[in-house]
């Protein structure tokens, strides 16, 4: 190579390696990293850690960019019972690469709970659910939330609800075209050749001689039920995985994220939701006639540490199983306990149960009606038999709505400790509902579950509302009903739950509930949230910040009923799932 070949290919590298100094110079200078090195330098020299790349690290950290959510990922997994549910998992670019964030799951609620007949066709459709909620979550859902900050909890929330809505009003023109085109002129012919309906029958058995029964002609039949979207288990178990990131990325808990949401701001003090814990049942599922106690549930005095709570409770319990199991009463056998980890026991009338607690609180010294209240989950809409218009309350034993009325009437004189009562009746049966209101108004409160019928018009009398964070209902959905309803909704909980997740406790302290309904003690779901509530309130104990309820008691069972504005009524009902 000639000297002048030699001297024109540095020449060129020389320039090259001039130009490539002056574009790394204005990347940092654009960038700012020289005044951020020189800053952090000094910082460091300032503070003399004694782990110098731990704290340049830390340093650096703060500086980064905030996570964008990159992908969801949703999969099949079983709940408590072992049937199938939804888990939404979030990832996000966190320093330049992408992490798993957090992931969760919600209970899958198809109305009431399914009969032997129909089970099979239940895992069925429950199965087809998930399916779709998976395809939702990996396909649309994926590509509409990538790139959004997970911390923009409201716009997260507006997109999967709109997202929702399109999908049943389409869902909506589906079902009304196929009704449509399933019209035929025969219809008509049909209707005649049909059998006489119930008030037909009752005239021709007045003919007869019989009396007739005004309660069975007046009897309205049962609302149809709110059908249930397929895959609308995406659209909570998203809301709920992103919020989770969302606390996550910002290093603080989710109550206190949720808190932050609901509030604006990080609340200076919290207090512990009063613990409502599920003491025995004699519903349906019983191996006794009774039928009409799906529930007797605890409620505690305000004040105490659930830690108090817990050991009040399984000490009442074994009590119990003492009473019971060595009862030699006709109609008494051995106590046992369901899945759920609550107390199941043989009885045939509703007072038995009732007694029972009453025996074990006189034998446990406990004030039954001033340290402990209870309350009774009816769970009346599932005991109807339409063909007769009355509640089969135990096996073989039917009583008519007015009935009904009378029973509540005299189990509450009998048993002042009772203060709520939980769906006794249909919400079809809105006399009712009001006679057994004014009548017992004043030292009972009426609470109605609006899970299933998220947009029904309000029932008279309801004091309360049990919500159940399911299907469509995202966290801001939440926050908006806990706002307009402080202090009036509880957030139930049914043998559904997933596997391992507690942030049911989270959501109630951070939405400011007064009570939390999480279920029975012995089952491991239930007890994986009843230690995250522990935690949390050792916590805010610690840290000076825990309000004691004793001073200033839920308002739920204290005060009476109020009658509210239709308006905000039918906003809770259609923020609900």
């Amino acid at each position: 190579m000639s000297y002048r070949g030699f001297m024109s290919r540095v020449s060129t590298e020389a320039k090259d390696f001039y130009d490539l100094k002056n574009e790394a110079a204005e990347f940092y200078r654009v960038n700012r990293v020289p005044e951020e090195i020189e800053r952090a330098l000094n910082e460091l020299f300032f503070h003399k850690p004694e782990d110098v790349h731990g704290y340049l690290a830390n340093y650096f950290t703060n500086l980064c960019a905030p996570p964008r959510i990159s992908r969801l990922k949703g999969r099949e997994v079983y709940d408590a019972r072992g049937q199938l549910a939804i888990e939404a998992e979030v990832f996000c670019i966190v320093c330049n690469k992408e992490k798993s964030m957090s992931s969760a799951a919600i209970s899958s609620h198809f109305g009431h709970k399914e009969t032997s007949l129909d089970w099979k066709a239940k895992c069925q459709e429950m199965a087809d659910h998930v399916m779709t909620a998976a395809q939702w979550i990996n396909e649309p859902l994926n590509n509409m939330l990538k790139g959004q900050n997970p911390c923009d909890q409201s716009d997260v929330d507006h997109i999967l609800s709109n997202f929702f809505m399109a999908h049943y009003l389409e869902e909506k023109d589906i079902q009304n075209k196929e009704k449509e085109e399933s019209r035929s002129p025969s219809e008509a012919e049909v209707v005649l050749s049909s059998p006489l309906p119930a008030q037909t029958k009752d005239k021709k058995s007045v003919d007869k001689g019989k009396k007739s029964n005004t309660a069975e002609k007046s009897f309205l039949p049962a609302e149809p039920p709110e059908p249930v979207l397929p895959g609308s288990l995406a659209i909570g178990s998203v809301s709920l995985a992103v919020a989770k990131t969302g606390a996550k990325t910002q290093g603080i808990s989710l109550y206190r994220y949720i808190a932050a949401l609901k509030n604006r701001e990080v609340p200076t003090q919290f207090h512990i939701p009063v613990s409502l814990v599920t003491l025995l049942s004699c519903g349906k599922i019983s191996p006794g006639k009774l039928s009409l106690l799906e529930e007797v549930i605890l409620i505690p005095k305000a004040g105490q540490r659930v830690k108090q709570i817990i050991t009040m409770t399984f000490e009442l319990q074994k009590e119990m199983m003492r009473i019971v199991n060595a009862s030699t009463k006709a109609g008494a056998t051995q106590a046992m306990l369901c899945d759920s980890g609550v107390l199941v026991v043989n009885y045939e009338r509703p007072e038995q149960p009732l007694d029972l607690i009453t025996e074990a609180c006189a034998n446990f010294g406990l004030a039954l009606g001033t340290e402990i209240h209870l309350a009774v989950h009816c769970a009346a809409p599932e005991l109807m038999d339409y063909s007769k218009g009355k509640y089969e309350i135990a096996t073989g034993v039917l009583k008519s709505p007015d009935e009904l009325v009378d029973l509540y009437q005299t189990l509450i004189s009998k048993y002042p400790a009772v203060v709520a009562l939980i769906d006794p009746f249909r919400r079809e049966d809105i006399d009712q509902w009001e006679k057994l209101s004014n009548v017992i108004g004043n030292s009972c409160s009426l609470l109605s579950d609006i899970t299933y019928k998220s947009k029904a018009p309000p029932l008279p009398g309801v004091r309360g509302h049990i919500l159940k964070h399911t299907h469509e209902t995202t966290v801001s959905d939440l926050i908006c009903i806990t706002s307009e309803h402080q202090g009036s909704v509880l957030m139930g909980t049914t043998y559904s739950e997933p596997c391992s997740d507690d942030s049911l406790s989270d959501l109630a302290v951070g939405l400011g509930l007064d009570y939390v309904k999480l279920g029975g003690l012995r089952s491991a779901e239930t007890m994986t949230k009843f230690n995250r509530l522990i935690s949390i309130e050792e916590e805010l104990a610690q840290q000076g910040i825990l309000v004691s309820e004793e001073k200033h008691p839920p308002p739920l069972f204290t005060e009476k009923p109020q009658e509210r504005p239709a308006t905000a009524e039918s906003t809770l009902s259609d923020m609900a799932c």
